[in-house]
C-alpha cells in the first residue's frame, strides 16, 4: 500500500541534525504522519499545526502524493526567546502502491490534521469468482 523507501528523508535527517546541531538554521522538520487500512479505505493524517488551510497543497500524480505546506517565518523586530516549531514551506511525498485508487482522494483539514482517505481500487479488492463445469450436460459412457 506505502512504500516507506524515499532517498532525501534521511539525507534531510542528517542536515537537520547538522545545522540544528551548531544552532546555524532552523531547517523545517518532516511532516509527522499515521497511516492505517480502514475496511476498504487507506487512511493517512499529517500534523500541521498553526498552518492555515490555504496555505497547504496537495498533488498527485501517478500513484505519488505530494503535500506541501507553508508556516510563514515570525516577524524580525520580535525578540525569540524559544524557536522549536519549523517555519517555511515543507513538503512530503507518499508512494501509493497500484491497489490505490488515487482518482478518489478525499481530503479534510481540522484541529491542524489534514487527512486523507484513499479507496482501495476495485481491482484490488477481494471477489468471489465463480466455478462452472462444462460437463454438467454431458452423460457419462459406459464401458
Amino acid at each position: 500500500m506505502l512504500m516507506r523507501t524515499d532517498p532525501f528523508r534521511e539525507l534531510d535527517r542528517l542536515t537537520q541534525q547538522f545545522f540544528r546541531g551548531n544552532g546555524t538554521v532552523a531547517y523545517p522538520a518532516a511532516m509527522p504522519m499515521d497511516a492505517w487500512r480502514d475496511g476498504d479505505t487507506f487512511v493517512v493524517e499529517f500534523d500541521l499545526p498553526g498552518v492555515a488551510p490555504e496555505a497547504i497543497e496537495l498533488d498527485v500524480e501517478r500513484n505519488v502524493v505530494t503535500v506541501r505546506a507553508e508556516r510563514p517565518a515570525r516577524s524580525d523586530n520580535q525578540e525569540m526567546l524559544a524557536a522549536e516549531r519549523a517555519r517555511g514551506t515543507f513538503s512530503r511525498q507518499l508512494v501509493l502502491g497500484d491497489n490505490l485508487d488515487t482518482e478518489h482522494i478525499e481530503a479534510s483539514y481540522d484541529a491542524g490534521v489534514l487527512t486523507l482517505r484513499i479507496p482501495v481500487a476495485e481491482q484490488a479488492k477481494p471477489r468471489k469468482i465463480e466455478i462452472t463445469s462444462a460437463g454438467q450436460d454431458r452423460q457419462a459412457i459406459n464401458a
